[in-house]
């Protein structure tokens, strides 16, 4: 059984009168994944939208080692 089918079996036992904290408790995950993706999309568009000479041109293996990745 997947988490999702899980959380929808237990939302069956849960009392009408939890329902509501349940619901604002996912209301709040979705908004964070949703203004996640919000910011970097606009993040993505101001780059490309950007002029070129406003655009930093770093090698990947230099930002490797600069992230302490490489």
């Amino acid at each position: 059984m997947s988490n999702r089918e899980r959380i929808v079996e237990l939302l069956d036992v849960i009392p009408d009168y939890k329902i509501g904290y349940v619901l604002a408790y996912v209301q709040g995950i979705a908004a964070d994944e949703e203004a996640d993706d919000l910011f970097c999309q606009r993040m993505l568009e101001n780059y490309e939208n950007a002029p070129d000479e406003e655009k930093e041109n770093i090698p990947l293996e230099e930002c490797k080692k600069e992230w302490g990745l490489g």
